[in-house]
Order: structure tokens, then C-alpha cells, then sequence
């Protein structure tokens, strides 16, 4: 069994008289040498360190666009990114689901896409299928479009009028530039992406090229059937803006887009699809748009 170590001897007399010692000897220093002794304890007792409040770096990053809400993608559906493996399997997948005869007129009847062009949207994360009361039932087809009503001399909105395909076919737009939304993708960057893709060949790609006008967002969803695939529902969420872009003609043009996408692999999937290689322009009155 341990014992306890011995307590240490405590000689209290001796504590007693160094205690009365000191007393004896402060009373009789003047003052100001006890004012440097107080100093001196004060300044050579531990002290606790400062606790700072966090420092928060706010990083300014200078926005080219102003008054446009920075959205990204978000969908409620639990499951919205439905992936394929192939353009087969989403065929597959999609033929029993739509009408026979709508579905086989996609890529043949003018104007319209393939499958191999759905395919690369949801591989490209722009739509998502959503197939929520019963797996039988047609799918919809969910993206997020960025319009831009470009603004010019003369209180005119600037307008494509239609596109040549890469099969030949023409199809007719009359309405303002819009396009696809990426995952993530800032308004702002979209609408540049847009402007760039579209009217490159006309303007370039330079810095300060798209201005935003201030408080022109609207925002409105539409549900209709989708005309590049006939036979699929669509849910298209609008984000519009009014913009101003330099270098642009004066009268009608012409302009021509590179590949929409790059190629997936080594199956080619973008050489499958259709894309549009021309876009046509034309100036109108804002009050017809």
C-alpha cells in the first residue's frame, strides 16, 4: 500500500518576518520608487494574450456587369441529372415514352434535333430530364435560357431571324439571341458567352464589348412542348435582360458559330448531332418585340 509523501515543512515564522521585513521597508521608500516597483510587478506578472476579434478579408472583384442577380442552377427534382451512357441508351430510354410518330421525326422533319444533340445537352449538364408522377409518362425537358434584348440606334431591339443548320434545313427564330445556361453559370457570364458564340464573327471577343442595362432583369418560366424535339414537354425558366453591344452593323447580317460542343469521346458524338452553323440578323422596332 503507497503512502502519501511527507508534507513539505513550512517555516512560518520565517514567512512572518520577511513579510514584516518588506512592509517595514516600503513604508519608508519615497513614492516614486514605489510607483516604479508597482511598474515592475505589473509589467513582469503573466498576463493572458489578447484575444482579437477574426480578421475578414473582403476581396473587392470588379463586376463588368452591373444590378444582375448572380444565379446558379438548382432544380427540386431528387434525381435531375438522369445520365446515359450512350445516345443509344437515352433512345432507348425515351421511346417508349413519347408519341412514335413525334419522336421519329426528330433530326428528319426540318428545323428540328436528334437524340444525339439531348444527349449532349444533359452530358453537358444545360437540361435535365424530370420524370416525376410515372416512369411511363414523357419526361421534361428543364433548362435555364438567357434572352438578350440588344438595344440599338433608333429605339431598335436586334433580332435573328432564323438559322441555318448543319444539315441544310433552315429554321425560323424571330426573336432576341437567347441560349443555353451552363451548371452554375453566372447571368453575366452567360449572357457574354451568348453574345461571343453568337455575334463573335462580327464584333470579336475584346473586354467592355456588352453593356447590361441596369434593372432590365425579368425573369418568367414557360411550359410548352419543345420545338427542337417534337413530342417532349419542356419547362424553360426565361432570364432576360436588355444589353448593349458595340461593333455591331447597322443593317442585316450574317454571322457564323464555331462547334457548340466539344467532341465526348471516341464516339463522335458531336460529328451525330446537328448544330447551327449560321445566324440571321435584322434590326426592328423595340415596339414589336
Amino acid at each position: 500500500m503507497s503512502q502519501n509523501p511527507p508534507p513539505i515543512p513550512t517555516n512560518h515564522h520565517h514567512n512572518h518576518n520577511h513579510l514584516h521585513l518588506l512592509k517595514k521597508q516600503t513604508t519608508t521608500l519615497p513614492d516614486f520608487v514605489l510607483t516604479a516597483l508597482s511598474l515592475f510587478l505589473i509589467v513582469s506578472s503573466p498576463s493572458k494574450p489578447l484575444s482579437l476579434p477574426p480578421h475578414h478579408h473582403h476581396h473587392h472583384y470588379p463586376r463588368r456587369f452591373l444590378k444582375i442577380p448572380t444565379m446558379s442552377h438548382s432544380n427540386p427534382n431528387p434525381n435531375p441529372h438522369r445520365r446515359f451512357a450512350t445516345p443509344q441508351s437515352l433512345s432507348d430510354w425515351l421511346k417508349p415514352r413519347l408519341p412514335s410518330d413525334s419522336f421519329a421525326s426528330w433530326g428528319v422533319k426540318p428545323g428540328t434535333k436528334n437524340v444525339h444533340n439531348l444527349f449532349l445537352e444533359l452530358y453537358e449538364g444545360e437540361t435535365t430530364l424530370i420524370n416525376d408522377n410515372d416512369d411511363s409518362s414523357p419526361p421534361v425537358r428543364a433548362l435555364d435560357v438567357v434572352t438578350i434584348r440588344i438595344i440599338g440606334l433608333n429605339n431598335r431591339v436586334l433580332i435573328e431571324l432564323r438559322q441555318e443548320l448543319s444539315d441544310g434545313t433552315v429554321r425560323d427564330r424571330n426573336r432576341p439571341l437567347s441560349e443555353k445556361m451552363k451548371p452554375g453559370e453566372t447571368l453575366e457570364a452567360a449572357v457574354a458567352r451568348a453574345v461571343r458564340e453568337e455575334l463573335g464573327s462580327v464584333i470579336g471577343d475584346g473586354d467592355g464589348v456588352v453593356r447590361i442595362v441596369p434593372d432590365s432583369y425579368v425573369k418568367k418560366v414557360e411550359e410548352r412542348v419543345s420545338v427542337s424535339y417534337p413530342g417532349l414537354p419542356a419547362r424553360y425558366v426565361l432570364h432576360s435582360v436588355d444589353a448593349v453591344v458595340d461593333g455591331l452593323p447597322d443593317g442585316d447580317f450574317c454571322t457564323e458559330e464555331g462547334a457548340e460542343y466539344e467532341d465526348t469521346g471516341e464516339n463522335r458524338v458531336t460529328e451525330a448531332a446537328i448544330s447551327c452553323k449560321k445566324h440571321y440578323w435584322r434590326w426592328v422596332d423595340a415596339n414589336a418585340v
